[in-house]
């Protein structure tokens, strides 16, 4: 009977192992849309997709690494080379996060307190203000990744047709091959 307890008290740790190690880790992983929102409701984090707004039970880690306190809306982005050990941002009532990881700001004062500012700049009332978005490392616009990922395309067909030519000795890709690293490194470095 001890055997029999022991064993199913292994297999209930077992089993609660990679939870725990997810919430340890930051969140648990998360599958968005273009249109899924962290919104900052109410005093914590709700998950709003188009018009359907759900509670949140747990800390979430999207895909770039991005990590949201359901409880107190701290944000953490990953670290980048202006900031090695990541950067935090609180979010404040309206303020929310996009499923790329950008974070929009509701008010100007909380867009200033996330750059550090002690107070936004004064606008007149019944101003529109401009949107500030803190985006987190490696964003780029979809447009420009298209962009890059097109190129990269055409110089690895490029490469491909050069090495299938049939020819005894090998053809030089160094040209090709330096453009592709260029390609590269535009779309992996921080923006």
């Amino acid at each position: 009977m001890k055997h029999l307890f022991f064993l199913t008290l292994t297999a209930a740790v077992l089993a609660a192992a990679p939870r725990l190690a997810a919430a340890q880790d930051g969140g648990y992983p998360v599958q968005t849309t273009a249109r899924t929102q962290f919104v900052f409701m109410n005093g914590e984090v709700m998950r709003r997709d188009g018009s359907q707004t759900t509670a949140l039970a747990q800390n979430v880690k999207l895909t770039n690494g991005v990590k949201i306190n359901y409880k107190n809306g701290i944000v953490e982005m990953p670290a980048d080379k202006n900031h090695p050990k990541g950067k935090k941002i609180t979010l404040r009532e309206g303020d929310y996060v996009r499923a790329d990881g950008g974070v929009v700001f509701a008010t100007p004062a909380s867009a200033a307190a996330a750059r550090g500012a002690a107070t936004a700049p004064a606008t007149p009332a019944g101003t529109k203000y401009e949107t500030y978005v803190q985006r987190g490392p490696g964003y780029a616009a979809p447009e420009q990744q298209m962009q890059l990922l097109n190129k990269k395309i055409e110089l690895l067909t490029q490469k491909v047709q050069l090495l299938s030519q049939g020819r005894t000795d090998l053809p030089s890709t160094k040209a090709i091959d330096d453009q592709l690293a260029e390609v590269n490194t535009q779309l992996t470095a921080p923006k």
